[in-house]
């Protein structure tokens, strides 16, 4: 069982776009498992025709801690004129949830700011103690495509997205065994944050994708960097190649002197965004399109067939 992860570093490059239409060419000739890893803003089902209800199930998911605060303790502390004790959680907390009332002499704490971190419970443990919350769901659906899909979602005002990643990856894995696929596919999150290095943490090989733009440029770059120090191999596609034919060029450039394999190139076309409109993968909306993505699916499938064990 091989993990193929869908990265681009910049948000709508394009990355579930790819995802979907490979997985549906994958899942022709082979099981697969598909999985959306961006558990702030999942859309890949959407792409794949799946809305919310078309789901087999929901889950609710704890990964996450937020602390509670002692009122009577405090009171108590406050009586003896704790002052300066008392604002050290103040000084503690990185995340501005927890801010000093002049007029009362006490710490006060927005529950909706607080990720959880024990900053402050490490400070002032007389009066602060975390507790678990239910901050995620995980969805598991099948698709009209023959394959299930994994995705998962933070509860509103939660945090611990990475974590989150990780318990939707343990999932999928779990019914990719179950069914012994060949492939699991993720659909990664923008960005290189926590959500990014929890899709990437085990994966065989990463897709990059990227658009002749200097802003995705600039993302790829510093995807790239992430990529090369979990040392995992990779390729690279282009999306919508024609909307700047000079930084296409670069691009190319570029990739073949970092010596990142080129899958693919994908046209702009206004027929991808009738499809994402239609809740179609392109290659299901476009039949024309196919080829297009055979090549890049091709492509990397034989450079990992050429990575040494």
């Amino acid at each position: 069982m091989k993990t193929i992860t869908i990265l681009s570093g910049k948000g709508g490059a394009g990355k579930s776009t790819l995802t979907a239409s490979l997985s549906v060419m994958l899942a022709n000739s082979n099981k697969i498992v598909s999985i959306d890893c961006d558990a702030d803003a999942p859309n890949l089902a959407l792409v794949l025709g799946l809305e919310e209800e078309d789901f087999d199930s929901w889950e609710s998911i704890t990964t996450g801690e937020k602390v509670e605060m002692d009122l009577e303790k405090l009171e108590t502390l406050k009586l003896r004129s704790n002052s300066q004790y008392l604002k050290k959680c103040v000084d503690a907390c990185n995340f501005s949830a927890i801010t000093w009332n002049q007029e009362e002499d006490i710490p006060v704490l927005n529950e909706l700011l607080c990720v959880g971190c024990g900053a402050c419970q490490l400070a002032c443990p007389e009066i602060f103690t975390l507790k678990k919350v239910e901050n995620a769901r995980i969805g598991v659906g099948k698709t009209q495509y023959g394959f299930p899909i994994v995705s998962g979602q933070l509860e509103i005002g939660e945090s611990g997205s990475g974590k989150v990643v990780n318990e939707i990856r343990n999932n999928a894995f779990n019914i990719a065994e179950k069914i012994q696929a060949d492939y699991i596919i993720m659909d990664s999150a923008a960005g290189i944050g926590c959500p990014v290095i929890a899709s990437l943490t085990g994966s065989d090989y990463v897709i990059l994708v990227t658009e002749p733009t200097s802003v995705a440029f600039w993302d790829l770059k510093r995807a790239i960097e992430l990529v090369d120090h979990f040392n995992i191999p990779c390729g690279a596609v282009i999306n919508r190649w024609g909307i700047n034919k000079d930084l296409t060029y670069q691009l190319q450039d570029y990739f073949r002197n970092q010596q990142i394999p080129l899958l693919g190139m994908i046209p702009y076309d206004i027929r991808f965004v009738e499809a994402l409109v239609n809740l179609k993968p392109a290659v299901v909306y476009e039949p024309k399109f196919k080829p297009i993505f055979k090549e890049i699916m091709d492509n990397c499938l034989s450079d990992m067939n050429d990575i040494p064990l």
